[in-house]
């Protein structure tokens, strides 16, 4: 017998229009955005040829984190992910600050990269990350992307698909271009002195940075065709294809440029040693795309999240109100533009980057302990469910906790203090509902 929909599943307006390839898309937009242009010469410094396999040991750190998602993505058919994990398994004020903390990470992650983007868009307008200039950019690109998401998740997934195309296209011609003019000079031969293990630690505290944001996948589960099948293959299927193309990337790069360490924009040089000056303009082009998809993604999933909130009753109603003409959760979508506008005018976010990660790792811990609550309520119920009984969370906990001692002091105290607010706004939004 199929689940009886929760209350609040049953308070949701939007349109079922994602299958897996938007799930899919999701994922690697996600995961995918302007890091690996500049982690492949971070990498090399602190690992030499050995970066290859620090990218595979992050992929199965991750990989018990993701399977937890997996398992959690197929229990719910409605929009909330982490939110609907915390709240059901520990109770609405948990649930309230798992979504709270995942949205200012992602709020700012997409304001360091609107910022990203114009300087990009400035290797071809001159001017466009300067003065007027660039406050006309950034308008352009949150006001841009906030009309898309309002008109439909039709037309965002659409956006999405293209930009992805043109990402995709780019990054797998570097490695293809890579294997076809350097032959078999790509392939490591692993005979240099291996690196000291703190330095090969710090790679991986580096390059894991390039495997979080999938679990904006899961957020939208409201607007999915078939949940329960979709979003496992989706996360999976991504940190595959992600993380052979990250390995790909690195082995070419390092064969193409010699001083690869040393450099500040690797794969551009890598472009351009294989390809010359057109390469290299190819590659910013993927640049661009890159960081718009991952920006598409990025807006999406979070402003369903402050939607999922409402309904939650945490957040104010204004929140929850959907078009009536294009079913989305337009003031949602708005309130997200004009933030990351805001945000993105005040400059560089280096300072935000961190807690933002450790902000998602606190969301990973709890989604991952919310499976032993949780399972005994889904289990025979044609789910996903792990096997090996609760391993793979106990794994993804550790992995995480691990990943934590890695952050700096500063990033607790800023993510401590983000609590201290999500916990301000919670016991208000409660006494004005007992109004």
């Amino acid at each position: 017998m199929p689940e009886a929909p929760k209350p609040t599943e049953l308070q949701e307006k939007l349109p079922r229009n994602l299958g897996l390839w938007g799930i899919w898309m999701l994922v690697v937009n996600g995961l995918i955005g302007a890091g690996i242009f500049g982690l492949p010469s971070g990498a090399a410094a602190l690992a030499g040829e050995y970066s290859i396999l620090i990218y595979a040991f992050c992929a199965l750190l991750m990989l018990p984190v993701i399977l937890c998602f997996a398992e959690l993505g197929s229990y719910f058919r409605g929009t909330g992910g982490p939110v609907r994990y915390g709240t059901l398994a520990f109770g609405p004020f948990i649930g309230f600050q798992g979504g709270w903390l995942y949205y200012l990470a992602r709020l700012i992650s997409f304001s360091a990269n609107t910022v990203l983007l114009t300087d990009s868009i400035a290797y071809f307008i001159q001017g466009a990350s300067d003065g007027i200039g660039r406050l006309a950019s950034l308008a352009v690109i949150c006001f841009g992307l906030s009309l898309i998401n309002v008109l439909g998740s039709v037309e965002s997934i659409r956006s999405m698909t293209f930009f992805t195309v043109i990402k995709f296209a780019v990054l797998i011609l570097l490695p293809l271009g890579g294997f076809i003019i350097l032959g078999a000079n790509v392939i490591p031969r692993f005979d240099s002195p291996v690196s000291p293990f703190s330095d090969l630690g710090s790679a991986a505290l580096l390059l894991i940075y390039a495997f979080v944001g999938f679990e904006g996948a899961v957020v939208p589960a409201g607007e999915a065709k078939k949940p329960e099948r979709d979003m496992p293959l989706g996360l999976l299927l991504g940190l595959g294809v992600v993380a052979t193309l990250y390995m790909l990337i690195q082995v070419v790069t390092q064969a193409a440029v010699p001083n690869l360490a040393e450099s500040k924009t690797p794969l551009l040089d890598a472009s351009a040693a294989l390809f010359g000056n057109k390469g290299a303009v190819v590659l910013m082009i993927g640049v661009v795309a890159s960081v718009l998809a991952n920006l598409i993604g990025a807006m999406f999933s979070s402003t369903r999240l402050t939607y999922a909130l409402s309904l939650e009753n945490s957040l104010p109603k204004w929140f929850g109100e959907v078009h009536p003409k294009f079913l989305t959760p337009a003031n949602s979508v708005i309130f997200f533009g004009i933030s990351a506008f805001l945000l993105s005018s005040f400059g560089s976010f280096k300072v935000l980057a961190a807690m933002t990660v450790l902000s998602r790792l606190f969301l990973y811990i709890m989604s991952c302990a919310a499976i032993p609550k949780l399972r005994p309520q889904f289990i025979g119920q044609g789910r996903f469910i792990l096997k090996g009984g609760y391993l793979v969370p106990v794994l993804g906990i550790l992995a995480c906790l691990w990943l934590m001692m890695q952050v700096s002091e500063q990033s607790v105290w800023m993510t401590a203090l983000f609590i201290g607010i999500g916990t301000g706004l919670y016991w208000l939004g409660r006494k004005q509902r007992e109004v």
